[in-house]
This record gives C-alpha cells, structure tokens and sequence, in this order.
C-alpha cells in the first residue's frame, strides 16, 4: 500500500532515528486501520515501513501490527482482556497504538489523537492525525516521551525489560516526584491494573481527598 513518497516528512523523521522494526511480519488488521478514518491509514503505512519501534532510548514505544514471538502487538494490546476492562467504558473506541516510557497512551478515536494519562483515566487531545501526532513528538520529545528519565535510569540500571515502563512508587498524580528515585521498571501490564484502580478510586473526588493504594515491585 504504502511507499515513503505517501509518508510526512515528520513520520519520515520519526522512523529516521528510531529502532529497528520490532516485527518482521506485514501489518495485518487493515479493517481495524480503516475504522480510524485517515489517521488509521497513516499508521498503517508507518508501520508497514517499521512495525513497531522504539525511540529516544526505548522512552517511545510503538506497538507492531503483527502477532509474532510473544511480543505485543496491536490486537493484543488493544483486547479488552489484558488490562482496557479494568478502566470501564472509560477507554471504549480508542485504538492505542503507542507508550511514552511511564506507560501513558497514545490513541486514535475519531479519526483523532489523544493523550491517555492512566493514573486518571484522563484523555487530552494531542493532535489531529499520526502526522501531527509524529511532528509533536519530534517538536518536544522531552516533555512527550518522558526521555530524560528514561536515558538517568538506564544509565543507572541498564536497559529497561520488554513489556516493562518506568512505574512511580508514589503516583504523580498523587504527589509524586518526577525523579528515578520515585520510578521503577515494572510489568506494564500489571501496573496499568494498578493505575487503573486509582483512577477509579480518585474520580469524582475533590482535592485532597485520601486514597489507598499498595505499590508492588
């Protein structure tokens, strides 16, 4: 379908200096792509060039479309099994299709971009396709990929597991420093169990309010 003439100048960018491809298979769910309108095609074409990447030291991950060697991939990640039930409805119609390195998503619904933070539940909009989605990314890594800690605590404590992020021992949203002595490398999946219950305990509450909440490393 794809070829880099029908990629942005800002997807070419993105997939300048990120990994390798992290599958080696064909995107496979170009029904599930279409549903998302034209931000839905421009993923698929990103990752027919690179299916599935790591960026700005593994602090952006994008998730490949193709279910090979265990790794997880978009329908996986996107099943209501793994870890979306637990939000409730909150998270219906998102297809999310990358992490920034505390496990925040990236999702498409209608056709847009949003900014998931999970320790709320809470979507932002973050731009109007993966086109712009990639050019804000570039524009302010820093901020949008949590880079600056994941590069401290890597060269602290090396790579960072598969299917691991960077996990706060006290929730930001709770009060939390944004430093590697609040930040963990946790499964991903339990810690977004973890979050989700939070987000379900602090909604609606005024500030202030106290919650409870167990951390496990």
């Amino acid at each position: 379908m794809s070829s880099m003439n029908e990629i942005s100048d800002h997807i070419k960018r993105l997939l300048d200096i990120a990994s390798d491809g992290i599958s080696n298979c064909a995107p496979i769910s170009n029904h599930v792509f279409g549903q998302h309108r034209e931000s839905g095609l421009q993923l698929q074409a990103m990752l027919e060039l690179k299916n599935g990447f790591y960026a700005f030291e593994s602090a952006l991950h994008v998730y490949p479309d193709c279910d090979q060697g265990g790794v997880l991939d978009l329908a996986r990640w996107n099943s209501p099994t793994l870890w979306r039930e637990a939000y409730g409805s909150d998270l219906d119609g998102y297809l999310f299709f990358a992490q920034d390195a505390f496990g925040q998503q990236f999702g498409i619904r209608g056709g847009e971009v949003y900014f998931v933070d999970t320790e709320t539940g809470e979507a932002e909009h973050f731009a109007s396709s993966i086109d712009g989605w990639a050019q804000e990314i570039l524009a302010d890594y820093e901020v949008h990929t949590g880079y600056p800690l994941m590069h401290e605590w890597q060269s602290q404590h090396g790579p960072i597991p598969n299917g691991h992020r960077l996990i706060p021992k006290i929730p930001f949203v709770c009060g939390g420093e944004y430093s590697i002595q609040n930040l963990y490398a946790g499964d991903i999946v339990k810690a977004l169990h973890f979050m989700a219950d939070l987000a379900g305990q602090i909604k609606d509450l005024p500030d202030g309010a106290e919650i409870r909440f167990t951390v496990e490393e």
